[in-house]
């Protein structure tokens, strides 16, 4: 039997660390996913979110109003944009995601404060990320004992003796029951295709170069162009099926309404399937074997997985982070079906939404043509 030899333990390991060091993606992931896991689970998850965009719809300008305001700000959960909006206005900027309350201080508000009527209070909540708004709506629940007891002094203090002078009326749209699958199914539908479509584009090219095949599809008379649409359009199809699979699980078995236009879907998928297809392949061009190809997919899905809103609130996370969650192309297409299915969204409250993708989409097909190799070297 032969005995251990330390020096063939070290010629192996010696061998092993040379080989790390000549494969340099490979030590890169080593380094740079923990990197990166460490700053995004650190600095760029928060489900507390605060300063959450708001609207103020307001028909009368009082002192109790603008001191009403003042005290939802002061919860550290709202933060007004802009000069008061008509209803219209709000309605809008809620359905497109723009904002994430909209505040309806009534007519003769504080006329009826006065006169002891307790006015209604009407504030609308995007309720589609459940996690998003939970505890502004808490804060918010409990403002009608405390906003005006600064104003309610001398002669108007016996106001706040017979309960709040004022009743909040919280309404939250398109998730009144809070109900999680209501978010979380509609977003599978992004994280499986960004998955599974940008892993298996990613070996189109790899595989040939392993199995010896490129030599044939460089001897071809193609186009780059030709070649990447032609090793494309079959994945469209088995996304396609992946998002007719998720559509009818999420309507029958997960009960989630379908408000918007399925044609309309169906268009926004295939562009976004399209641009996870294009980023697989210019990955597929630049790697050299299928290893670094999967590696280089892991590194991007990381990163669309965490930054785009899927597990965690996106207005909770850094600005610096939410820069980056706005390139992705998952951020963008997580707001268009969960508008689509959720709001009954249209071609132009998506719009905003879509050009990103649709930029997102020609930058890497016309970078994965370019780095497509017409030479094996």
């Amino acid at each position: 039997m032969t005995l251990f030899s330390f020096s063939r333990f070290w010629a192996i390991l010696v061998k092993e660390f040379i080989q790390m060091r000549r494969d340099r993606l490979t030590f890169g992931m080593m380094m740079g996913v923990p990197l990166l896991q460490l700053l995004l689970f650190g600095y760029a998850i928060n489900t507390d979110p605060k300063h959450l965009p708001a609207v103020a719809v307001v028909a009368e300008n009082s002192a109790f109003a603008r001191s009403l305001l003042r005290a939802m700000e002061n919860t550290g959960y709202i933060r007004f944009i802009g000069a008061p909006v008509s209803e219209a206005t709000a309605d809008l900027m809620i359905r497109r995601g723009e904002v994430q309350f909209a505040v309806h201080i009534p007519p003769h508000f504080a006329e009826d404060i006065v006169r002891g009527k307790q006015p209604a209070l009407l504030v609308e909540a995007d309720a589609t990320d459940p996690v998003a708004t939970g505890n502004a709506v808490a804060a918010l629940q409990g403002l009608d004992t405390m906003a005006l007891i600064h104003d309610l002094k001398g002669p108007l203090a016996d106001l706040q003796k017979d309960g709040a002078p004022f009743e909040v009326r919280l309404h939250k749209r398109y998730n009144a029951e809070g109900i999680t699958q209501y978010n979380i199914v509609p977003g599978l539908m992004g994280v499986v295709l960004t998955m599974t479509m940008v892993m298996m584009t990613s070996l189109a090219v790899t595989r040939e170069r392993e199995r010896g095949t490129m030599e044939n599809l460089l001897a071809m008379p193609v186009l780059p162009m030709e070649v990447m649409l032609g090793k494309i359009l079959p994945y469209i199809v088995v996304g396609y099926v992946q998002v007719a699979i998720i559509v009818v699980a999420a309507r029958y078995l997960f009960m989630v309404p379908l408000m918007g236009s399925l044609p309309l879907l169906s268009l926004a998928a295939i562009i976004f399937i399209a641009a996870n297809l294009a980023v697989g392949f210019t990955f597929s061009t630049m790697a050299t074997n299928q290893l670094q190809a999967m590696q280089m997919s892991v590194f991007f899905f990381l990163p669309s997985l965490l930054l785009s809103g899927f597990m965690f609130p996106f207005r909770g996370m850094p600005v610096w982070a939410q820069v980056i969650g706005e390139v992705l192309p998952l951020t963008h297409f997580l707001r268009i079906v969960r508008g689509i299915l959720l709001k009954g969204n249209g071609w132009a409250d998506i719009w905003p939404d879509m050009w990103p993708v649709i930029t997102f989409l020609l930058l890497a097909a016309a970078l994965a043509m370019i780095r497509y190799r017409r030479t094996l070297d």
